[in-house]
């Protein structure tokens, strides 16, 4: 491996070609392989120099702060570094431009990490493809083309997969579930010129479909012909009264109330200053409620009326949904009750099997020991409450012992007391 290539490598391959990172030689393989898988337009690991490309917005004086952290547990403390937001209860924007700008390839991926380490109660984890902007003005209102990921508010929990179209932000009219732990999921957007799609989560895949079926890029098709009416002598009612069911001749015989038999005048009751006792009445169980004669299928019914469909005039077909001229900046603008979400490895690539190369050199190479480590930690943090519950029951139970000792001389002392007097 030359210099001129190693200069072209980003810290992510750099770190996993160096010898101290420890691992296998089959790492370094996959780096070498993955390079020529297909275009990269944009990767982002958030190393030392990630300063350099990523500008925080001042459109807002009071914007949080983002920091770089590999958080409280990590598989990797180097390679699962990410740009972490730190303050509660802020707004958050900041962004990156690419290399160069770039129009939709045949197929579109787009792929991040994202750790919930905080269990967030409230806030977005979703990223902003957009064209190119001032990246010190970059906020809520700023146009992009593409906003992908999870965002989390109590019990919505749910992927955002948003495009621009025409001036409008549409919405995904499907709503997978988000991760809500607080390890390390990565979210994977694949966008075909075909207009399919595919939502991945953990390289695992949730959702796929069309892009005119699941979003409202387009007017429908078909519509209902407005000058279809329902016929006069069309029969909508399913069912009918049976002409054949007559109320039996005993039905009204019982009342809906009687008197309570089980009541009995109270003792203290004085006639003439309560009057007449009268017992309580109650429902009569043996009351049948009122009389009405069954149904039956109707068979004069010809279903549901519906107007015949027509082609809808204002039907527009567009072989281009989804697909972007000048895509040319990443970013991350975001609302976080409770801070502490990481966000990695960003990449925006031309090629799927790139991307599942990148996932399998950063977060699928730590995801193991991260989980490990995090179990830990929950197992130690487990048996720490576990040593102070002890500890608060036998402190208790001294305490009460104490007590009970203080007045077991109290008690005898004072037959003493007594004596002296």
């Amino acid at each position: 491996i030359n210099a001129e290539y190693m200069g072209r490598l980003s810290r992510s391959d750099i770190g996993f070609l160096a010898a101290e990172m420890g691992l296998r030689f089959w790492v370094v393989s996959v780096i070498l392989c993955h390079a020529v898988l297909g275009k990269t337009f944009f990767k982002e690991t958030f190393d030392s120099t990630w300063g350099d490309r990523w500008v925080q917005s001042k459109a807002k004086s009071d914007y949080g702060k983002y920091k770089v952290s590999a958080g409280k547990f990590y598989g990797d403390k180097e390679i699962d570094q990410g740009l972490q937001t730190s303050e509660d209860a802020k707004f958050y924007a900041i962004s990156s431009k690419f290399p160069e700008p770039f129009d939709s390839p045949d197929t579109l991926v787009i792929q991040f990490s994202v750790k919930h380490e905080q269990d967030i109660d409230c806030g977005g984890g979703y990223v902003k493809i957009a064209p190119e902007f001032d990246l010190e003005k970059f906020e809520g209102d700023t146009k992009y083309h593409i906003m992908f990921g999870p965002d989390i508010c109590g019990a919505t929990k749910k992927i955002h997969f948003i495009f621009e179209y025409k001036g409008q932000n549409l919405l995904w009219k499907k709503e997978p579930r988000a991760e809500s732990d607080t390890l390390t999921h990565v979210y994977t957007a694949i966008i075909k010129k075909d207009g399919t799609y595919e939502v991945l989560v953990d390289n695992q895949k949730k959702e796929s479909g069309k892009l005119e079926e699941d979003w409202d890029f387009l007017k429908p098709k078909m519509i209902d012909d407005p000058e279809d009416k329902k016929p006069d002598d069309w029969v909508d009612e399913a069912e009918i009264v049976d002409p054949e069911d007559k109320k039996p001749d005993d039905w009204d015989k019982e009342p809906e109330q009687i008197v309570d038999p089980d009541a009995t005048q109270p003792d203290d009751w004085d006639e003439e200053e309560d009057g007449t006792w009268e017992a309580p009445m109650i429902s009569n169980p043996m009351y049948k409620g009122e009389w009405k004669p069954k149904k039956i299928p109707n068979p004069a019914y010809k279903g549901v009326w519906k107007p015949k469909q027509i082609d809808n005039p204002e039907y527009e077909a567009d072989d281009t949904l989804g697909q972007y001229k000048g895509f040319a900046v990443a970013g991350f603008d975001l609302w976080q009750v409770k801070s502490g979400t990481i966000f990695d490895n960003l990449i925006l690539t031309d090629s799927v099997e790139e991307a599942k190369a990148f996932y399998d050199v950063t977060t699928g190479a730590t995801k193991d020991a991260e989980k490990k480590m995090f179990d830990k930690d929950a197992a130690d943090k487990a048996a720490k409450e576990e040593e102070l519950r002890k500890q608060r029951e036998a402190e208790e139970k001294k305490s009460s012992e104490e007590e009970e000792e203080e007045e077991e001389e109290d008690d005898e002392d004072e037959p003493k007391k007594h004596d002296e007097l």
